[in-house]
């Protein structure tokens, strides 16, 4: 078994002692070389985000039988080569659903009211009056209207939340879904009526830059843009050009077309854009229960057994 990432041994279980653990000493990523150099003698591989599991990699798994990826997202991973070659994915949904949920909660306040600006006006002596009328003025997020695109696991989550601030919740996805507290409307009239924009959906054809400048420039210019879904979603020149434009008031993000996000990035300039470095489950709690399902994901595709999670046919 190759583990391609640093965590730690406690989180990994009581792993059966036939198991034979590859791992690098030490950095939370293995470079590429080190990855195409081991898989070839690996019958189960436990992989992240990080890592590009393509046909480059799968030609060299002559022995692999399963990949474990310690997320919920899988467009890393071509899932329809290792298909092809008997290989099955898992994956860990429902883990992260709640964390990521309250960190889209965290980021719709923060751009809302202004947190991460006053945090830096703080720090930087930039606060020198007591007091005034019009200072740090934000956007009421209470009573104001959700506009969630997409309706997994996560957008409920974040629907549930948003009723606590007493908000107006409206949906769009393909189809209507049963059992859901918020109102479905079309992508236009979500856009159109929304005060935040919430993207919950998974990177496919079809969402790959979702977020278009048509996309931006059809939401209220008093509104904000909350991405904690997939980086690829949108399109971060259109986004970069509708922000200096006005088009939309501002942006909360917490992932991007391409990790780490450079620090020189137009982005990191602009004060009314909330940043994150890729934190949604990045919780103690749910990072171990990530590694848990990873783990037992791995050890059932050993085994030859049903996995928790496995990547459902059709979703490549």
């Amino acid at each position: 078994m190759i583990l391609t990432f640093s965590l730690p041994r406690e989180w990994l279980g009581a792993l059966p002692e036939e198991v034979d653990l590859v791992q690098r000493e030490s950095g939370d990523v293995s470079p590429r070389e080190w990855l195409l150099k081991e898989v070839g003698s690996a019958d189960g591989l436990l992989c992240s985000l990080a890592d590009r599991i393509d046909e480059e990699v799968l030609g060299r798994a002559g022995r692999l039988r399963i990949i474990s990826t310690y997320s919920v997202g899988y467009d890393h991973i071509d899932v329809r080569a290792a298909r092809a070659r008997g290989i099955r994915v898992g994956y860990t949904p429902e883990v992260l659903t709640d964390s990521t949920a309250d960190l889209v909660m965290a980021l719709l306040l923060a751009v809302a009211r202004r947190v991460a600006e006053g945090d830096r006006l703080v720090r930087s002596g930039g606060w020198r009056e007591p007091w005034s009328a019009t200072f740090m003025l934000g956007a009421d997020v209470h009573g104001k209207t959700l506009g969630i695109v997409g309706m997994g696991r996560i957008g409920r989550a974040v629907a549930r939340r948003a009723r606590g601030f007493d908000m107006r919740v409206l949906y769009h996805s393909r189809t209507p879904k049963e059992g859901v507290d918020a109102e479905y409307v079309s992508l236009e009239s979500l856009l159109a009526e929304s005060d935040f924009v919430v993207l919950a959906v998974d990177l496919n054809p079809d969402t790959y830059h979702l977020v278009n400048y048509d996309f931006l420039r059809r939401m209220r210019r008093s509104a904000f843009l909350i991405n904690a879904s997939r980086g690829k979603v949108v399109a971060e020149d259109d986004l970069v050009r509708a922000l200096r434009e006005g088009a939309i008031a501002g942006a909360a993000l917490d992932v991007y077309e391409e990790e780490p996000l450079r620090a020189d990035h137009p982005l990191t300039r602009m004060e009314n854009v909330v940043l994150t470095p890729h934190v949604g489950s990045a919780t103690v709690d749910t990072r171990r229960r990530m590694a848990e399902v990873a783990v037992e994901n791995l050890m059932r595709g050993l085994r030859g057994e049903p996995l928790l999670y496995e990547v459902p046919a059709g979703l490549e």
